[in-house]
């Protein structure tokens, strides 16, 4: 039995790491909408840096020194809007995704009402992810060129 990826937050040395494994897992979403200049994979390494230095909270996961995955939180008011998600491909499957979400949702629940993202449409795993961890789609959208956009929220442990 494999170890469970060790979660910690994210420091600005990570910013090559994590714009890596993004580019790598948001590959299949440019495919699957035909969309190479999908936000994620025209990220620069210095806007993954600013991130890094600003008011989000990033947490990484890592196997051994290998980083596997990452992922976002932005509060605004009462909300988290998480995103972001990335697991390298050749370790999606293994509740990695599952365990980057609930330890950054955890980092903020003491202060928001409820939980916020957004994912292709046609992403089935992605919803399912988001399901499972008590997600559920609030509406559509589309992005600037068409992309169909799954909105989805979770209310948070505060009940406000």
């Amino acid at each position: 039995m494999t170890a469970p990826p060790l979660i910690a937050p994210a420091s600005p040395a990570d910013a090559g790491e994590i714009l890596t494994v993004q580019r790598a897992a948001y590959l299949t979403e440019a495919q699957r909408y035909a969309d190479p200049f999908l936000p994620p994979l025209t990220e620069t390494l210095d806007e993954v840096r600013a991130v890094l230095t600003g008011p989000q909270t990033v947490l990484t996961a890592r196997l051994g020194s290998r980083l596997v995955g990452s992922v976002r939180i932005r509060v605004e008011g009462d909300v988290a809007h998480v995103g972001r998600l990335s697991v390298a491909p050749d370790q999606q499957g293994r509740g990695i995704g599952g365990r980057l979400l609930r330890a950054v949702e955890a980092v903020v629940a003491a202060r928001v009402c409820r939980f916020a993202l957004f994912t292709g449409a046609d992403s089935a795993d992605n919803l399912r992810l988001y399901q499972r961890h008590g997600y559920r789609v609030v509406g559509h959208d589309s992005d600037p060129k068409g992309v169909r956009l799954a909105l989805l929220e979770k209310p948070a442990p505060l009940r406000c």
